[in-house]
């Protein structure tokens, strides 16, 4: 009998019956994607962005930006072909490689900008070197977080409860409450469901006719619409994990009509056509990993269909930013026209942002506070930073101060060379650590409703393209009230409950 017991609560770790086929599927398989992966991504893309015609120079910053190519290409190739599941991770290297790898050197080739640059060629180089810095910075970071080992809790903390936090089933009925409340009210304060298959152009307008944003402050703009968005999608992500991981559930027909009801509340609130693109993929990004759960295929689907949608589909996919009258025309005579004239300014405004701290100097902590303490209104804190791209722009003298402020630039403005090197070799730490942990939570975790990590993992994941682009303080809003959510619902006595059991 006791060892009956014993091996009903810790189960052999080997393969079950016939699964070590699938390692020697994927072995194989691997093989025959990973030399025409690696030389797509590091090679061949690269090498016909070099032979498209340009005024480019080849000058340091051309070599500088090709090695940046190079490299970020053979950092998402490993994680396309590794064999675990990498969210935060995958997701970095994607972008790097887009926005600060191919984009920018489409630029240098090409020999145009986004974003006009106001300083010396040498803020670029420098804006190029500092990249390749903070993503070997971030490499060393993830490097340490792998080889050291999760910590194992001691019995004594198990008995107490302790382990990885659970959604309580009645606190995530709450949570599907204040999101149809919330977004009910977001929606009737805007007038209606119609604006929402308008324009972001007109939504903006009514969110600034509505009366709930105070004049010269954003911070009323900002929960108005996190509340009515952010919720809505937790809710839906959660019960997806449900359904994709639970055959009971399944057939519970409660439980598949309040999925129905989430999902359209987030065709809504969440489409594509009244919210930003960036906002719109993390939607898609999250939904796709909390439903496939565990799946490797649908891992690397991902990440490889993400960089030929980067470049292909992204920059026409602001079709429904403007009205009619207002939308810009898009007119390109090659594939890498959109990369030069359109959205990948991150690179650019590094340079700009570089040219505008050596005029005045570095902040030393009070951006990164500004983004920390988002939500004190101007009207309390009269000298609240503004958001970086935007005090760049102004400097810049750019009537649309709209502009991206990557996270190098962040740390570059407040902290330096040394600030961003640690704060990215933090955040690549931060990022390994998390993707172990997920690791874990997906495949330990059984029906119900399921680990908080497995669904602020892809929640991150997919929000990382906001973070990364920044600037901060504009994404500081949607992620506190999805952690504010999250720590609204987790619990600790679920788990507990299944161990006595």
């Amino acid at each position: 009998m006791t060892s009956v017991h014993t091996s009903a609560r810790t189960p052999p770790r080997g393969p079950a019956s016939g699964a070590p086929e699938r390692p020697i599927v994927w072995s194989m398989l691997s093989r025959a994607v990973s030399v025409p992966l690696i030389l797509g991504l590091v090679c061949f893309l690269p090498a016909v962005i070099a032979a498209q015609p340009g005024t480019g120079v080849r000058d340091t910053a051309y070599w500088l930006q090709l090695v940046l190519t190079c490299y970020a290409g053979a950092r998402l190739a490993t994680m396309i072909l590794s064999t675990r599941r990498r969210l935060l991770q995958g997701v970095f290297w994607m972008f790097v490689y887009i926005a600060m790898g191919v984009a920018p050197f489409a630029q240098v080739v090409i020999g145009q900008t986004p974003t006009p640059m106001v300083g010396p060629r040498q803020d670029l180089v420098t804006a190029i070197a500092m990249v390749l810095v903070g993503c070997a910075a971030y490499d060393l970071g993830a490097l340490l977080a792998s080889r050291r080992p999760l910590r194992r809790r001691t019995p004594s903390a198990r008995a107490s409860g302790g382990g990885p936090a659970v959604a309580h089933p009645v606190r995530l009925r709450l949570l599907v409450l204040v999101a149809f409340a919330a977004s009910a009210f977001y929606v009737l304060k805007l007038g209606g469901p119609a604006v929402f298959f308008s324009s972001r152009q007109e939504i903006n307008e009514t969110v600034a006719a509505s009366g709930v944003v105070a004049e010269g402050s954003n911070v009323g703009s900002a929960f108005v619409k996190g509340f009515g968005q952010v919720p809505a999608l937790l809710a839906l992500l959660f019960y997806t994990r449900r359904l994709a991981t639970s055959y009971r559930a399944r057939r519970r027909p409660s439980t598949v009509l309040v999925w129905v009801a989430l999902a359209g509340l987030n065709l809504l609130v969440n489409n594509p056509i009244s919210n930003a693109r960036y906002w719109f993929l993390t939607v898609v990004v999250a939904f796709v990993f909390a439903a496939f759960p565990s799946s490797a295929a649908v891992y690397r689907t991902v990440l490889t269909t993400g960089v030929v949608g980067a470049l292909v589909l992204f920059p026409y996919a602001d079709k429904f930013r403007y009205e009619e009258g207002g939308q810009r025309a898009v007119q390109s005579a090659s594939v890498f026209d959109p990369l030069v004239t359109k959205d990948y300014d991150q690179m650019v405004m590094f340079a700009n942002t570089i040219s505008w701290v050596d005029t005045r100097g570095h902040t030393y902590g009070r951006q990164l506070s500004g983004s920390a303490l988002f939500f004190v209104p101007r009207a309390v804190w009269s000298g609240k930073p503004e958001d970086t791209g935007v005090r760049v722009g102004q400097w810049m003298g750019l009537r649309m101060t709209n502009l991206s402020a990557p996270l190098w630039t962040e740390f570059w403005v407040d902290l330096g060379a040394s600030g961003m090197m640690g704060g990215l070799a933090l955040i690549g730490y931060a990022s390994a650590r998390t993707d172990r942990r997920y690791a874990l939570a997906v495949t330990r975790a059984g029906p119900g409703p399921g680990s908080v990590l497995a669904i602020a993992a892809p929640l991150i994941a997919g929000y990382t393209f906001i973070l990364l682009r920044g600037p901060l303080l504009q994404a500081a809003g949607k992620l506190a009230i999805a952690a504010l959510c999250l720590l609204a619902i987790a619990t600790f006595r679920e788990r507990r409950k299944e161990r006595r059991r």
